[in-house]
């Protein structure tokens, strides 16, 4: 993998993710991203990540263009940072294998 270069976090991302960092159950993080983000944001975060779990499982693009909705050109680029990004999506997926 390569090395991911992100630059400084301007003051109001690094609030966002230390916000995050303190939700305690899944209610909370339902409120809180119901309240922070549209419906529609939801479910296209939400349908980006089961992209990136079915990528993780080797199911084809088509495969997962008819579960999740998402074009052949999201579904690319998101598996381009599961391989090639900054290892977010594959610390993510171990964590929930466990």
């Amino acid at each position: 993998m390569q090395k991911c270069k992100i630059r400084q976090l301007e003051a109001s991302t690094r609030d966002l993710y230390e916000a995050i960092l303190l939700i305690d159950n899944l209610e909370e993080a339902t409120s809180f991203f119901r309240d922070l983000l549209t419906e529609q944001e939801i479910i296209e975060f939400s349908r980006r990540w089961q992209a990136a779990r079915l990528l993780d499982k080797k199911v084809s693009y088509i495969e997962i263009s008819k579960i999740t909705c998402l074009s052949s050109t999201t579904i690319a680029r998101i598996s381009r940072w599961l391989k090639n990004g900054c290892g977010g999506y594959k610390k993510m997926l171990n964590k929930m294998k466990k």
